[in-house]
């Protein structure tokens, strides 16, 4: 699962899925109900998860570092200072477009906005109706299991970890898949069967079972309603 969302019969990648969060864009959200809680909408969640980094204060302290006034930086972007104004206190959200413009008068890197070098980036608090659910693949008319990632705030990332949710039936048709780095699972609900090098497994509440994601392994849902489980993946070792 490295995060979370494998592809079928394939390595999968943290860029791309395989419980991967992040990377999913709001258009592959599932609408199915089952969760804690109905999701917060997806535009929203971007703005919050913007907001974190701060990226108006920022702006503010390196234009205040360069003894620049707004109506000079305009020129120098031609954006208006009306606008400059709102995204220092956050009014706005800057596109990426804008940000850049804004970075290379400075000649500084996109970094500067999105990095914090501040030890509370360690700290990384993730509210559940912040949190989004996807399915296995986003085209699957069946999918395997659905997935939200509960750290996907965090920088720098030791580890990924998911709330799955695995679909019973036999219209589910489990997908081996495989990725870098070591799995985890704790069953918190239901039961679910694992294949991992060709043997079959079937876990229940309170089982766990830690192994190497470079084997093929798939899971299905056993229960009704489906079982849920805490998924914890790590990245290669080097």
């Amino acid at each position: 699962m490295n995060d979370f969302i494998p592809k079928e019969t394939t390595s999968v990648g943290i860029a791309e899925s395989n419980f991967s969060s992040t990377e999913n864009s709001p258009s592959n959200v599932s609408d199915n109900k089952g969760t804690l809680r109905d999701p917060e909408n997806p535009e929203e969640v971007l703005k919050r998860v913007l907001t974190s980094y701060d990226i108006g204060p920022k702006l503010r302290q390196l234009r205040l570092r360069k003894k620049i006034a707004l109506v000079d930086l305009g020129k120098h972007t031609g954006l208006s200072a009306s606008m400059l104004s709102q995204l220092e206190n956050g009014k706005l959200i800057p596109t990426l477009p804008t940000l850049a413009r804004i970075a290379m008068v400075f000649d500084v890197g996109l970094e500067f906005f999105f990095g914090d070098k501040r030890s509370r980036r360690v700290f990384t608090l993730v509210r559940a109706e912040d949190r989004l659910r996807f399915p296995e693949l986003p085209d699957s008319p069946v999918p395997g299991y659905y997935f939200e990632v509960l750290a996907f705030g965090a920088m720098e990332r030791a580890l990924s970890a998911y709330l799955a949710e695995f679909s019973p039936g036999e219209s589910v048709t489990p997908r081996q898949h495989v990725h870098e780095g070591a799995e985890f699972l704790h069953i918190l609900s239901g039961s679910i069967a694992i294949k991992y090098q060709s043997e079959d497994h079937v876990l229940h509440p309170g089982d766990s079972v830690y192994f190497d994601a470079s084997e093929p392994h798939s899971y299905h849902g056993l229960s009704d309603p489906p079982a849920r489980a805490i998924v914890i993946t790590t990245p290669p070792r080097l």
